[in-house]
């Protein structure tokens, strides 16, 4: 009989120390109302030096499995269900949101801007506390569109991009995308402006929305507009920054070449030309800025026409002689 007993004793104590190892550890998925998904990892937590495979560590007295209870943060800061160990002492304090809650990357749809972009990993790297901005300027779940007259204010991404926590507001590339822009212009062809070369030099706020509204703009602004200070003429005016007459700086000049079957195509250099003149001593008293189709003889050229306006032997030679200095036999 004391046998039997000894035995039983001994197989008792066998199963109770592999009961752990017997038991279905499962990861418990919790889902939130604002603040995404919560993955409890029993495989995990049981594998913890200070739990050493007790599942008495938790059951039951800090966690009932025969009883469905739901526990706030505020409940597990004063001590209750995870807060228990999550101290910042036996393991990592609470207010380290992200390492628990799935955070993810927001991208919000700005329909002046473009898609502006939020990272939530970038900022918890920065801030590991998540109550620096929930609740208190945001809260978990769907926010109150907020405008950037609200956050120079102090409201939401104002709060802390202020200049002095983080990078100031004005600084809108660093969330906001910005685009090289091409204008088709039909008479001198495409014409690049850089956001990125002039984003090196002024704000953004110095463009927009004084000068330009944020979102891309159908309206074309003449030269003759920009030369009384529209559009890129507020500050391209010789004295913010190069004058307008700096054709070139913008717009693309071409090496032409004309086809003369008779007495050998002539090229003609922008390059050269522009060593000596501006573009306004040609364009467009002598020739429009556009390509022009038709055709003008050396005879009209000797009478003051085309190149004959400056060609006269007086201003450059002579369209009369040197004629192989444009004409290539």
């Amino acid at each position: 009989m004391r046998r039997r007993y000894a035995l039983l004793i001994t197989l008792l104590a066998l199963f109770s120390s592999a009961g752990v190892m017997a038991l279905d550890l499962r990861n418990v998925t919790f889902a939130t109302k604002g603040a995404g998904t919560v993955i409890f990892s029993h495989k995990v937590h049981i594998s913890q030096k200070a739990m050493a495979n007790d599942c008495k560590a938790c059951h039951d007295g800090i966690f009932n499995i025969r009883k469905k209870s739901h526990f706030t943060m505020a409940d597990m800061e004063k001590g209750k269900s995870c807060g228990a160990c999550h101290d910042g002492k036996k393991a990592f304090p609470l207010k380290e949101c992200a390492r628990c809650h799935q955070v993810k990357e927001i991208t919000f749809q700005v329909k002046s801007t473009g898609p502006t972009h939020f990272s939530h990993k970038r900022h918890v790297v920065a801030s590991p506390d998540c109550g620096t901005c929930h609740p208190k300027l945001f809260a978990a779940g769907p926010n109150k569109r907020r405008t950037m007259a609200d956050m120079k204010n102090g409201k939401s991404c104002g709060a802390c991009h202020d200049g002095k926590k983080a990078f100031g507001i004005d600084k809108c590339v660093s969330c906001h995308p910005v685009r090289e822009i091409v204008y088709k212009v039909k008479q001198t062809g495409p014409t690049h402006f850089s956001h990125a070369t002039h984003i090196e030099a002024h704000q953004c706020g110095d463009c927009h929305t004084r000068l330009y509204p944020v979102k891309r703009q159908t309206r074309h602004v003449t030269m003759a507009q920009m030369e009384k200070g529209g559009s890129c003429g507020a500050c391209h005016n010789g004295k913010g920054a190069f004058p307008l007459k700096n054709c070139t700086t913008c717009h693309p000049a071409k090496e032409l070449i004309f086809v003369d079957k008779d007495a050998g195509n002539v090229t003609f250099s922008h390059k050269a030309h522009l060593g000596m003149y501006g573009c306004g001593d040609c364009h467009t008293a002598l020739y429009a800025p556009a390509r022009n189709a038709k055709k003008v003889s050396m005879k009209e050229m000797e009478s003051g026409k085309s190149c004959g306006a400056c060609h006269d032997g007086k201003t450059a030679f002579s369209v009369k002689d040197k004629c192989d200095t444009c004409h290539k036999m």
